[in-house]
This record gives structure tokens, sequence and C-alpha cells, in this order.
């Protein structure tokens, strides 16, 4: 690895955020303590993308953001105080777009092309399938929304769909031509023959010299214009070509290549062939070599043929390279899910610590009454696991047809040779694909050429065996025979290499139906506590002992103990800060039931009936809605302050629309409910409306005012227990503050960082930080504390182990708390982690963070043996302890109630 990992902080790029302004940051990220810049991608992308995961070009740096000048002179500014470089790398998919002269390559001159095997086309299928068009491809063809253009730039014809440009193969010009007078048309086809692409760039030589030809340039002109007014004439034109145009709507159920979930924009890239990863991988390489690059985060790593081959390609790769870069993965890990040590990475991006966090300050002894409060106000009960089977197996025959039908067809070419299986049909094949993958409870398994681990024949049995219970097929032999493939259960060879191509389409196609279902989904129909609805999380597991966190956070250190820790990323569903307010409801569900039901009466004017039985805002969208709103409010909000109220109704608005449009219950992406929706931004304008004492948002912001300080003492929890956990803090953009973000495109958001800059290093007294907790300078201050205290003993914290401590007395319930601990000569050297829990109850009402430093008389925590006689450090106060067996809470939350105590 090259610079020690102490803490990597995520800048978004685009949209305001290139490698100057990302250069001049690099002195604020060194005053705050990070030591990384982890970037999302910055490779030329689509045009006009937003988040640059639509790759064009996996060795060119994006000229928008800078180009390769722009990037040197980032990295030149972030080695001058000592900055490492972590880059998001995307080898899953790449974007649809003329800008991808691979893609280009490949629609041209179809499977002749040169990069023909770089993408996952289904080339057995008659025409690469484009399904761009606004409506079916008869009415845009009668409609004349396409048309043949000239590209006198680049020297070729094109199609172009309503503003969608094509290539069009060079041999298949004389469609063009053919309709010109002899003369004109023997004078083009002479000159412009091709035979194979090889002759391609000779071609637009030829063209772009003959365009100064004005006798030409006018000839060729004039068969563009007739060719377009003769719609038979295009028509054959565009059944001569490799690709064929279609309405948007046929993507779902016949798209020919391998998307990424279900975006036909971006299609899958074979890493598994070497070629190809040698052709995608240069320029990371490069930069490695140039040490302008130290560690590498792999996105979305479950959607590749072979996570662990390309893993270990990668770091083939990277051996030549001096200081070797770190390797992260996007990887989402569900239950008691671990994650692969034999991939040999740093570890994963850290959704699972989010997970763990959440156990701490979810109270899961007011379970029952927060589902009973759920389930009154929305006049039902939801059972989450079959709504989960449920939209798998939705999101599989609808959203996935495509992928369902090659998978079925690959299943059925393995049954056919078997005597015992032959007569499986179709329906009945693919209904048992569909239920395996619903019964799944993982995003995938790693089945490979190198054979089925122990592990995988387990999750793969335990889906067979619930698949089977379902009744969904009537018989259980077709379900028995996708756990065969599954695991490669076959004798001959034929069948082995059959069941492995089934098996490696259908792991990267279960993680997309998983993502589709749950977190794209149902996190938007189950809205119990939303705090829980949260990628890598699983909303029915309401809350954990202290121990559970103890036993995840063990795990961290023995299988990924570099692994990033994550809060908020540009994923997560909600900002860390409104996720800690969130929690606070799980402590007092019976009062949250009341102020529901007073909320509800306020707005009953504004709740509009569309049609018998369904009003807008349903009942489960209004439950989820109350919640949304005390999550992104300010901790300094002000109902008087039009301006701002505007702003957050905006926001909530537009999360709102996304909210229901993923739920897809009454209203969808693909055919929105103009009515229903309508009525929604009404009601979510209701809600901010008005700044007058009399007003809902003043009503409901006097009301929301317990919740908002106690989300903010977990949020200072939170922001301790990840300084010291095992693992690698990973601090999102602009959240070393409060972040009370919706989701994405909210969370990439501007983030004023001159305002963030004046208030790490100022001095100011805890007190005043303290009494000023409404301003989130007291988070901010603290994440530096810890910083400095992690790059000036990184390799402790990379090394030491994890001791759980258990808290004792009377408000013993209100503690979490760990040591770190390693060995050393002369003595173990440790640091201690003391953070409050539960902290609704703790504060008992209370709009004021200074109360919490009372009431913690007769509570202790005992201290790990052999550090007795040590004295201690508040790396947050710089107040020291005397020698103590046991540490007395009232002491070390004098002046703050959370700690950071380094051994003296």
């Amino acid at each position: 690895m090259s610079r020690s990992l102490v803490a990597t902080y995520r800048l978004q790029f685009r949209e305001g955020m290139d490698f100057q302004t990302a250069a001049s940051l690099a002195p604020y990220l060194k005053k705050l303590g990070v030591s990384h810049l982890y970037a999302a991608p910055i490779f030329a992308a689509a045009d006009n993308s937003t988040h640059g995961y639509d790759v064009t070009d996996y060795n060119t740096l994006d000229e928008g953001l800078g180009g390769v000048a722009g990037f040197t002179a980032m990295s030149d500014a972030l080695s001058s105080v000592d900055l490492g470089l972590l880059l998001d790398f995307v080898p899953n998919h790449m974007g649809v777009s003329p800008a991808n002269h691979w893609w280009e390559d490949v629609l041209r001159w179809g499977s002749e092309s040169r990069y023909a095997r770089n993408f996952d086309i289904a080339w057995e299928a008659e025409k690469i399938l484009v399904p761009v068009l606004g409506k079916p491809y008869g009415e845009a063809l009668e409609a004349g929304d396409l048309s043949v253009r000239l590209d006198e730039k680049a020297g070729a014809l094109r199609f172009d769909a309503a503003g969608y440009g094509l290539p069009i193969d060079p041999r298949t010009y004389g469609h063009v031509f053919g309709l010109l007078d002899h003369a004109e048309k023997d004078r083009l086809v002479r000159r412009f023959s091709v035979a194979t692409p090889a002759e391609a760039d000779e071609l637009v030589e030829r063209l772009l010299e003959h365009l100064d030809d004005e006798d030409f340039a006018l000839a060729l002109r004039r068969a563009v214009e007739t060719i377009n007014a003769d719609r038979g004439a295009l028509h054959d034109l565009h059944e001569a070509q490799a690709w064929r145009l279609a309405w948007w709507r046929t993507a779902r159920e016949k798209l020919t290549y391998r998307r990424f979930f279900e975006i036909a924009d971006l299609i899958g890239v074979r890493q598994e062939s070497r070629r190809v990863f040698r052709d995608s991988h240069q320029l990371v390489i490069r930069l490695a070599r140039e040490r302008r690059l130290d560690g590498i985060r792999i996105d979305h790593v479950d959607g590749l043929a072979d996570p662990k081959g390309y893993l270990e390609q990668l770091r083939q790769a990277f051996q030549s390279v001096r200081r070797s870069p770190s390797i992260h993965v996007e990887k989402i890990l569900t239950g008691d899910e671990r994650l692969r040590t034999s991939w040999e990475i740093e570890g994963t991006t850290g959704y699972e610590f989010i997970t763990a966090l959440s156990g701490l300050y979810v109270d899961p002894a007011k379970e029952a009454a927060m589902t009973a409060a759920y389930h009154d106000f929305i006049g039902s009960e939801p059972d989450l696991r079959a709504m989960i089977r449920g939209q798998k197996r939705s999101i599989f025959q609808r959203n996935l047809a495509g992928e369902l039908s090659a998978l079925t067809n690959l299943a059925l070419s393995v049954a056919s040779r078997g005597l015992s299986t032959r007569d499986l049909g179709p329906d009945t094949m693919a209904r048992a694909i569909v239920e395996v993958a619903a019964a799944l409870p993982v995003y995938r398994t790693y089945v490979s050429v190198d054979g089925v681990s122990r592990r995988d024949v387990a999750i793969i049995d335990e889906a067979v065996d619930l698949a089977m219970t379902s009744r969904e097929v009537e018989a259980d032999e077709p379900i028995q025979f996708i756990g065969r493939l599954l695991k490669l259960d076959f004798e001959d060879g034929a069948d082995i290499a059959g069941a492995l191509d089934f098996t490696r389409r259908f792991q990267q196609t279960t993680g997309a139906v998983m993502a589709k279902a749950v977190e794209d989904t149902v996190f938007y129909r189950y809205n119990r506590l939303i705090a829980l609805n949260e990628v890598g999380g699983e909303p029915d597991h309401y809350g954990a002992d202290v121990e559970a966190f103890h036993e995840a956070m063990q795990i961290r250190l023995e299988d990924q103990p570099d692994g990033m820790l994550a809060t908020s990323t540009h994923d997560t569903k909600r900002g860390e800060d409104a996720r800690a307010r969130l929690y606070t409801l799980s402590e007092a569900p019976e009062r949250w039931a009341e102020l529901v039901g007073e909320f509800s009466e306020m707005l009953s004017d504004y709740r509009i009936g569309i049609e018998p039985g369904l009003s807008s805002p349903d009942p489960e969208t209004e439950w989820g809605l109350y919640q949304s709103l005390l999550g992104v409010l300010p901790a300094d909000f002000d109902p008087a302050n039009d301006v701002l109220r505007d702003e957050i109704a905006g926001r909530l608005a537009a999360f709102a629309e996304k909210a229901v449009r993923e739920a897809k219950r009454w209203t969808s992406w693909t055919s929105p409910a103009e009515a229903y929706e309508t009525a929604l931004a009404d009601f979510v304008a209701a809600m901010l409306g008005g700044g007058e004492d009399t007003s809902f948002i003043a009503k409901f912001w006097q009301a929301a005012k317990p919740f908002v300080a106690a989300g903010a003492l977990n949020s200072l929890s939170q922001t301790a227990i990840k300084l010291a956990a095992p693992g690698v803090p990973d601090i999102y953009q602009g959240t070393e503050f409060y972040d009370f973000s919706l989701v994405d495109p909210d969370n990439r958001r501007r983030v004023d960082f001159a305002a963030r800059s004046q208030v790490i290093g100022a001095e100011e007294s805890l007190a005043e930080d303290l009494a000023n907790w409404r301003s989130g300078a007291l988070k901010a201050r603290m994440t530096a504390a810890g910083l400095a205290l992690r790059a000036r003993m990184p390799e402790f914290f990379a090394e030491a182990g994890y001791v759980p401590l258990s808290p004792a007395g009377p408000r013993a319930a209100h503690l979490v708390a760990f040591a770190r601990q390693k060995r050393e000569d002369g003595g173990d050297k440790t640091v201690v982690v003391v953070a409050p829990r539960l902290t609704l109850t703790l504060l008992d009402g209370a709009e004021d963070l200074r109360v919490a430093v009372d009431g913690w008389e007769g509570t202790t925590v005992p201290l790990p043996e052999g550090v007795e006689m040590r004295g201690w450090r508040n790396i947050f106060t710089g107040e020291t302890l005397a020698p103590t067996g046991d540490l007395d809470i009232a002491a070390v939350f004098k002046d703050l109630p959370v700690a950071i105590l380094e051994a003296l």
C-alpha cells in the first residue's frame, strides 16, 4: 500500500466540482486530517453526465473536469501536502454513447468489430437492439423521427433518431447512393465502396477529402435529402445495419446485451477477458506507476462475471508498481454474510458498518409498540419478507425479463441433454429460476471455474429449499435442477460448461434483482422506521444489544481491518445525521404515533381522493413523509425563514416524487400517475407552507425539538465510534458537519467548503461548542481531533485489537464502550471510546445537549487489564484523568458527553 490509510474524504466530481476546485481543497483536507482524497469517477463519460458512472473511455480523463493538465495539477496539489488519491473505477459497465468509440465501432461493424467481444452482447441474436425511440418503430418512421445526416466533421453518414445518432455501416452506403441518377450513383459508389472494416479509416479520409469538391458534396447532400424523403428506402437502410432501433419499452424484455441493472444506457463489459482487462486498465496502472494513484475503489464488483478472478488480475497488474495501491470494493453484505477473504483486498466501502451502528441506537424493546403504531396508521400488516420475495419475482419477470429469457435458454440447453430433465419446458424453467433468485438471501454467490465453495453450497441449498416451499412451481424437480446448475453438479464436460455459463450469468443478475427489489422498491414501500431502510440494511432487524455491535467489530478486524467505515455515501438513502435523528423515534413509538395522528389531522384538507380506496398521499407514504421531514430539517431550523422553508420544500417534494415512483405502487418512472403526483406535491407544499406560529411546520418543529437534540447526541456518538473503530474512516463530502441530506441527487448538492475551513482549526472553547451544538461545529472539531490521533499513530489503528468493555451502574444501558489495544515494548498502548446511546430517553425531553453531561454518578466502565496504572487524556477536551481501574463516567463526561481517551 502507498501512504498509510488514515481516513478518506469522498468528493463527487462534476456539477461544480472539477480538478481545479479539488486541488484548491487540498489545504483544507490536510487541515481536517484525512490522508486521501477519494474521488468519484473522473474518466471520460457520456455527454452531460452528472456522476461519471457512464464512462466512455477508460483511458482518458474527462476534459470537462480539466483533462490531463487539470488532473496533474490536482495530483501535484495533493502531493504537496502529503495527501494520497483513491479513484472510483467502474469495470462492470460503460456508457452507451456516441462518445464511446468501442461502442460506436461495434454498432458500425457488428460482430466483425475489433471490439465485438469487449461487451456482453448476445451475438446469436439477429441485431443489437437500441431501445431509444419514444414510440414504436413503425410510428417513429412514419412520423419522420428517423433520418440520415451527413457528419462532415467525422466524414461519415449517420442515422438519426430524434437526436440520437447511430453510425452507419459504410458497406451499406449504396442504399443512400442508389436513389440518385445513374451518373451520380456511379461516381459515389465507385469512390466509396467499402468491403471490410479494415477499410473504414481510408473511407473517412476519402470522404473528408472529397467534401471540399463542391459537385461531390452537392451530390452527397442530394442523396441524403432523397433517402430522407423516401420512408421505404430509409427503412431498407435501417434494416441493413448491425443494430435495430426500437421503442424504449422494448428494452426490459428484448435487450440483446447485458446492462447495469435495468439501465439500457449502461452496457456490460467483459472484464473476464484478459484483453479487455488490459485495454481498460492502462491509465489506472500508469497513474499507479507514476505514484499518482494510491488506491482504487471497484464499483459494483458483484456485476462482474468472476469478481475473485478480476481482483487477482488487478492485484497482479499492480505488482509492478513500487507502492501497490489499496483495493476496496463496493460490496453489500447482508445478514451474517462475510467478506470473502480469499479476494485479498483491503475491504469493502463500508455499508455493513452503517448497519452495525444502527443496532446501537434503535431500541429493540420498543419494536412491538412501533409496529403496532405503524400498522394502525396504514391500516394493514405488511410482511416484509414476503414483500421482498414478491418484489424480487416482479423485478425479474418484468423489469429484467430479457435477462430471464437469456437464462432460461441457457438452462434449457443443459436440461435438453439429460433424460430426466429434457421434458422441462421454458415456462417451468423460467419460474424455477425466478423462485431460486427470489429465495437467495444474499446479492450473489461466487461459483467459478475454480469450483464451488462450501459457503456457496450452503447458500444455494438454503435458497433451493426455501424456493420449494413457495409452491410457485408445481414440482420440486425444476427448482432442484437450478440448484444443480448453480453448484455445477454434473459429470459430463459439456454439461459442466453449460452450467458454468448459466451460473455466471445468473450470479451477475441476482445482484440487480436484489438491489432493484429491495433498495429501489421495498425501501420505499415499507416505512415503519425509515432510518433502517439503508443500503445493506434490513428493516426488520430492529435494534440489537451492544454485544452484537462488538461482535460485528471483531469480525471487521478479522476480515477487513483496512475496510472503509462509511456513514454516508452517494448511494445512502439519507444523510448520516438524518438517520441518527430518526433512530430516536424507536425510543418513543407511542409519542410518535400520537404526533403523527395530530399531523395527519392538521393536513387532512390536503389529502386528496384520487379514486375509490386511494388518496394522495396514501397512508404508507404519509407515514414515511413525516419521518423524512423530521430527518431533513437543519438543527437550527427557523420556521419563519421563508427562503429556507422554500428550499427544503423543493428538496422534499423531489424526494417524495422519487420515493413513490420507486415504490411502483400507485405511480412509476415509466408510467407516472399525474393526479396522484400533483396531489402529493401539493401536500408537501402544505407541510412547509407559512411560517407563523399556527402553521403546520411551526407546530411540527416544536414537537420535533426533543428528537432533534437526541439525534445530535447520537451523531456525536457515532462520530466518535467511527473515528476509533477497526477500519478506515470515510467522510463523504461535507459530512464533517451535520448532514441531513435525502437520497441522491439531494446528497450531491454543493458543499460550502469556505465555511467549513473557517471552523476547522479555529480556537473555540468546548463550552461554546456544546452550547452551540446546532451549528455542527462540535461534530467537525471532534472529527478533526480524532483524525489527528489516527494520523499520529497509523500503525496502532491498523494493527490494534478490539476489546469490548462492559459499562456498569445506573446508566449502563445508555453506553457503548470499547478499547483498541496493541502490545508494545514498555506496555500496552490503549485507546478507549465511551459513547452514549438511546439518547432520547437519556435526555428526557431536554433540548440542550449540556444536560447530557450530568446524571452519570455511579456509572462506570471497567478498563482492560494492564492499564490500571496509566493516566488518560481526553482527545476532545484535552483534560487528563488520573490512573484508575474503572472509568468514572461522571468525570469522563464532565464537559462533553462522549469521549475518546488515550492512555498516557
